[in-house]
């Protein structure tokens, strides 16, 4: 099955993997999903994420607390194919009063919201997560 939307793809895997509390999910190989993998590696917000070169597959390892309840409590898609949404390093905001993170996609690269607002560097807003 193909996506148009690749961001849009991860995050609805991840929280449809989380909501049937699988232990990974396995979804397509890109580079803008290997970078958001890693700030929510970075972030606690999963496991671990495992990259099949041959087979073009990255399998992630999803969290989970004691009680078998997902870290992620949430995952939203902000900038969409047909309405991008830009913000100022100045207006990036804050997710939960710091509980959850914003990603953006910068000049820098893939940012999560704090670094991006500490470097002073505005960009696309892809997601928030908490």
């Amino acid at each position: 099955m193909s996506f148009n939307d690749p961001i849009a793809e991860l995050l609805t895997k991840m929280r449809n993997a989380g909501m049937a509390k699988h232990r990974y999910v396995d979804i397509h190989l890109s580079k803008m999903k290997v970078s958001i993998l890693k700030i929510l590696k970075e972030k606690g917000f999963i496991a671990n994420y495992l990259i099949d070169e041959n087979k073009k597959k990255i399998r992630i390892f999803l969290k989970y607390s004691k009680n078998r309840n997902s870290v992620m409590k949430g995952l939203q898609r902000v900038s969409k194919p047909g309405l991008r949404k830009y913000v100022r390093y100045d207006e990036i905001p804050v997710v939960l009063g710091g509980m959850g993170i914003s990603i953006l996609s910068t000049s820098q690269g893939i940012l999560d919201g704090n670094k991006a607002r500490h470097d002073k560097i505005g960009g696309e807003l892809l997601c928030y997560v908490w």
